[in-house]
């Protein structure tokens, strides 16, 4: 099972959650050592009402093969406030994380890394945390500008936020919409685009997220 040191509270005032995140900021490291990687999990989270439904499922890497999958649901705590939802969704993925048979060699997150307010969405938040490997692969954008990519599958262009590069918009599959890749941790944005390409089987989504976006077929949630 994975072990987490907890690094904050959750529970916390949305003036304390942003004096955090610009904390853990300070400790993200947004380069690449090339270590192996043999495994890649995808982490999603779900709202029904006022519980937080988190999955995480784990593939092998480069087959994509199913390994492991868990899920958790917890209640949530912290409102609702754009560019904190860490503190949201934070508690149920590290439930759901506590339950895996070991550890994954890298993270795809279904949301921002550093295309973020603070430079801290969910994927560096949980990423640095837990000291891992993390992108964000969000589908949809939460700050920056760009020029659209082609339309060919694998193309890409850079997101800003005033003169920063905070991310890539990436497409996937030609005649589909792009998602939006950012560093999470212990990453750089080249490589992070080029896990979410060769993650990709011809959706729009890579595999490890669109297996935990469909919790209903592998997952029986406790």
């Amino acid at each position: 099972m994975m072990k987490i040191t907890l690094l904050h509270s959750w529970e916390v005032s949305p003036a304390e959650g942003r004096r955090i995140q610009e904390e853990l900021h300070g400790k993200l490291i947004a380069t690449w050592d090339g270590r192996a990687v043999r495994s890649v999990a995808g982490v999603d989270v779900g709202l029904e009402d006022d519980t937080a439904r988190a999955a995480v499922v784990v593939l092998s890497y480069p087959e994509l093969a199913p390994l492991q999958e868990s899920a958790a649901r917890v209640p949530v705590r912290f409102p609702y406030i754009p560019g904190l939802l860490a503190f949201r969704e934070g508690p149920a993925i590290l439930a759901a994380l506590e339950k895996l048979r070991s550890e994954p060699d890298l993270f795809l997150f279904d949301g921002q890394g550093t295309a973020h307010p603070r430079r801290l969405g969910i994927a560096s938040h949980i990423g640095v945390i837990l000291d891992v490997p993390a992108i964000g692969c969000a589908k949809s954008l939460l700050i920056g500008n760009y020029h659209e990519p082609s339309e060919e599958a694998g193309s890409y262009s850079n997101l800003y936020d005033r003169e920063e590069v905070v991310g890539a918009v990436v497409r996937t599959r030609r005649g589909v919409q792009p998602v939006y890749v950012s560093v999470g941790h212990l990453i750089d944005l080249e490589n992070a685009i080029d896990f979410v390409l060769k993650c990709c089987r011809g959706y729009r989504l890579p595999e490890p997220l669109r297996w935990a976006l469909h919790p209903g077929i592998l997952l029986i949630y406790q």
